[in-house]
């Protein structure tokens, strides 16, 4: 049987219900007070959304989000009717580099609302539902760092990263001395190299929407080919 990664399991429902009485802004309190899946619910069964940001760069301390895509998905469907795109206007000039990265330029934040003016539609999404990104570093701290530099108070939500995920598949197959002598190396686990290995297709990086709905897919392939569909969400939420 197909087993998952045994780490130390979070307590999600009582965190939210902890936090839904220690934090002010509205929109925080009725995030929290969403029900979340329990630990036990097995996988199959949660309902996830798939979100990515595209920043001005990789700094959470000074660069900022720029847009946001999110889309929910279960392990059968990705529920592309209901994705949502956000433009966001930072609060510094964007650089070339992050332009040329990006595609986004100057005149498409120019009209672009301040995230405090739509952060409560973002968490509305989240709401109930278990994050799935790849690299939680990008989306949990810049989400985090963003809202504490707006409203005085930072959020945390359950999530999965599907490049810490494969990052484990890979260290298993390919990681230890003996496979290091024999010359083989852990994979690449960037978006596009890890859909490749699964046979999806590719797509053009760094949108956020187009990269949320990759992220889903990704997570639909590893569980399909690693897991089993009936361990319980906790094993993996971090």
């Amino acid at each position: 049987m197909k087993r998952l990664f045994q780490i130390p399991m979070v307590d999600w429902p009582r965190k939210f219900e902890q936090k839904s009485k220690q934090c002010q802004h509205p929109a925080l309190k009725q995030f929290y007070s969403v029900p979340l899946p329990s630990a036990s619910t097995p996988l199959e069964e949660v309902t996830f959304l798939a979100m990515d940001f595209e920043t001005t760069g990789l700094n959470s301390n000074n660069d900022e989000i720029i847009t946001i895509g999110t889309v929910p998905f279960n392990l059968n469907r990705i529920f592309i009717n209901q994705a949502k795109h956000w433009t966001v206007r930072p609060r510094r000039p964007l650089e070339e580099e992050s332009v040329i990265i990006h595609g986004i330029t100057h005149s498409d934040i120019l009209h672009a609302p301040d995230i405090s003016e739509l952060f409560p539609e973002v968490l509305e999404e989240l709401a109930g539902r278990v994050t799935v990104v790849h690299y939680q570093r990008i989306e949990r701290e810049f989400f985090d760092i963003t809202l504490r530099n707006r409203i005085n108070e930072g959020v945390e939500f359950p999530l999965l990263d599907t490049l810490a995920i494969e990052a484990d598949i890979q260290a298993k197959h390919f990681g230890g001395l003996i496979n290091k002598l024999k010359g083989k190396r852990p994979n690449s686990v960037r978006l596009g190299a890890s859909r490749q290995r699964y046979g999806l297709p590719p797509y053009t990086p760094h949108h956020a929407l187009t990269d949320a709905i990759a992220t889903a897919e990704l997570l639909q392939a590893q569980i399909a080919h690693h897991y089993d569909r009936t361990s319980p969400i906790g094993r993996i939420w971090l």
